[in-house]
């Protein structure tokens, strides 16, 4: 499994004085879409990180098409794009109904407990299709 979707309706807490969703948000989104999609695929953060290695953020960004308000519902579409023993990309889609929202990428790098750069575990690399 390379892709997963998921809902989240934006929570008003999660909207700023205008009403829209803040754009620091969306980037929290991200994060649940790449941990749904892991465990989607069988993957356990908690127990990889237990293990000594945990996934950093080494890049992210953000492409703004279209506000998202509150108590929207939205679909967020999160998909490996590229995995390799030194990186794992995801890109992600943001949508209400049929209306693209915001498109992102993201890089994560594999470290250890110090911060020292890994090689992704191989057992992360078999469930994105990359062994």
């Amino acid at each position: 499994m390379r892709q997963h979707e998921i809902q989240i309706r934006v929570r008003y807490s999660e909207t700023d004085a205008m009403g829209f969703l803040h754009h620091a948000n969306y980037f929290s989104y991200f994060e649940v879409g790449r941990t749904e999609l892991f465990r989607a695929q069988g993957g356990d953060y908690r127990a990889m990180e237990e293990g000594g290695l945990f996934l950093v953020v080494a890049k992210l960004d953000c492409r703004y098409r279209a506000p998202a308000r509150y108590d929207d519902l939205l679909t967020l579409r999160t998909t490996i794009t590229n995995a390799t023993e030194a990186k794992l990309e995801h890109e992600y889609e943001l949508c209400r109904d049929h209306t693209l929202l915001c498109t992102g990428h993201s890089t994560l790098a594999c470290v250890d407990r110090a911060g020292k750069l890994q090689r992704m575990p191989e057992a992360l690399l078999r469930m994105c299709g990359e062994t």
